[in-house]
């Protein structure tokens, strides 16, 4: 009787281990994949045209000193949205976190998240964009996005790190640039838990770093 309850305290020990370590992911990205897709991500896209090309490249100047970044490299046209999923996720409440850089874009620039994403139609996004000098929040429902918030008169300049977070809880969503808060909604769009990952508009050439999903 000892032993086998020593056995069922091991196996609850290990499965509340490795419960902990699964709140938190931090994404790194390898040498191996430069050039293309990193492993474990798929390349989408909402809207017609070519576009949506994510792939590692070298950054010298990447926060987390990799000298790596996933990088959105394609002029896409005025109305698609490139994604970039993180596919082995699936989250419902979670807090995200990435640094990203406005290197490019003249139809548009920056970039942010995607959460609860369904498939490549139907999802959540925020993004900031330096070239209209605003933080705003969207859902996307069956192709089309609509404004559900936003923060405007935010002014940073390209070719400079910032770091994003979107806190997300229920119908509750919270938005920060650079530890400042900007806007917070409700929204009841999607309640089921989905993938999280990157995203820009059009033209926007972006470069992220440093991204984080806790759950």
């Amino acid at each position: 009787m000892r032993w086998t309850t020593l056995v069922a305290l091991v196996a609850l020990a290990g499965t509340a281990l490795y419960a902990d370590e699964g709140k938190a992911r931090a994404f790194k990205f390898s040498k191996d994949d430069v050039g293309k897709v990193p492993t474990g991500w798929k390349a989408e896209k909402t809207g017609r045209g070519e576009g949506s090309v994510w792939k590692i490249v070298e950054d010298d100047t990447a926060p987390s000193k990799s000298g790596l970044a996933l990088a959105q490299t394609a002029e896409s046209p005025g109305g698609l949205f490139n994604i970039c999923v993180a596919e082995d996720t699936n989250y419902k409440d979670v807090t995200l976190s990435v640094s990203f850089k406005a290197v490019a874009g003249k139809k548009d620039q920056g970039g942010g998240f995607v959460w609860r994403y369904q498939d490549n139609n139907n999802y959540y996004i925020c993004r900031m964009n330096p070239l209209e000098d605003n933080y705003r929040v969207y859902h996307v429902v069956n192709g089309k996005r609509v404004q559900i918030g936003a923060k405007e008169g935010v002014k940073i300049p390209t070719g400079e790190w910032h770091k994003l977070k979107v806190e997300v809880k229920g119908n509750k969503m919270e938005g920060y640039l650079d530890g400042e808060k900007m806007w917070e909604v409700t929204d009841d769009t999607f309640k089921d838990a989905g993938k999280v990952g990157l995203w820009s508009k059009a033209d926007a050439q972006s470069h992220f770093d440093e991204f984080k999903a806790e759950g």
